[in-house]
């Protein structure tokens, strides 16, 4: 790195606002944040984050990839290690490493390109966030190998969920340790992570309406049978909860391979859709 070059990089950094916005990043490391993510965090306008985050993409301190519908941002380790690095080449005598090399501290640019990855956030409402979300919480949580991360809520929490659930999802080796009920009031407050996908496992017979989560989710309803209806011996509601946790995990399959890259929200909103009738149930 050149003094010229070092300069705009240190330009770029004295200002506030974008101080902040490159520790709020490196917080994060490759996963990266959201425009709108970063204007919550920060409280601040989306056209003063955008001048901001334009300045230090010029300055090559942060990088942006599109993901889907949204533009992830992310620390560019790689000029933040070169910026380091001249300010430390001199340090000692010229022999950094006596120091610690601070550059070599932050992770290499081979590894921050290939670690950005997609991260959606879901939601998955039932009345009692007792059976069916606590099902679909657990499968995408593992199936989707961190490109999503699974919530569950309810409308009317039951205390807990069903242990006949929890055992099921147990032997087909999920970790259960999380799974609890809760209300979907967790999830509409300001703290709240912001839900990409509001997906309603009732059936609209029932009733069940999606609490406001803002304009930003896209929702739909995939109904699945209730297992507190199940009726019958031991062996037949086993054998029920079984079906049924093949029909959800089908039904997320087909989702996360969805081409989320190439899809706008108006065909995400329709390929949603598709998959909640694709699978028909008998109650």
């Amino acid at each position: 790195m050149e003094s010229k070059e070092a300069a705009i990089d240190v330009a770029a950094l004295a200002q506030e606002t974008r101080l902040e916005l490159v520790r709020v990043l490196a917080a994060r490391g490759a996963t990266g944040m959201s425009a709108g993510d970063l204007a919550v965090a920060l409280s601040i306008a989306p056209s003063t984050l955008s001048f901001h985050l334009s300045a230090l993409e010029q300055a090559g301190l942060v990088q942006s990839t599109r993901q889907g519908r949204f533009v992830i941002y992310a620390v560019r380790f790689a000029g933040l290690r070169a910026l380091f690095s001249f300010l430390t080449e001199t340090c000692c005598n010229g022999r950094p490493e006596l120091c610690g090399d601070l550059a070599r501290l932050l992770p290499d640019e081979a590894h921050e390109v290939s670690v950005m990855t997609p991260a959606f956030n879901v939601l998955f409402i039932c009345t009692r966030n007792s059976a069916r979300s606590i099902m679909a919480e657990a499968i995408l949580e593992k199936i989707g190998r961190g490109k999503f991360h699974a919530y569950s809520a309810g409308s009317m929490p039951a205390d807990a969920p069903m242990p006949e659930v929890l055992e099921r999802l147990r032997v087909m080796g999920h970790d259960v340790s999380g799974l609890r009920s809760k209300s979907w009031n967790e999830f509409t407050g300001p703290d709240a992570p912001r839900m990409d996908f509001v997906l309603t496992l009732c059936d609209p017979q029932d009733g069940e309406v999606c609490p406001d989560l803002g304009s930003r989710p896209i929702t739909a309803v995939w109904p699945f049978p209730d297992p507190a209806k199940f009726q019958g011996s031991e062996v037949e509601q086993t054998s029920l909860l079984n079906e049924l946790y093949g029909m959800i995990r089908r039904r997320l399959e087909g989702f996360t391979s969805l081409p989320f890259d190439s899809l706008d929200r108006m065909a995400l909103k329709a390929r949603l859709d598709q998959l909640g009738t694709a699978a028909a149930y008998t109650r």
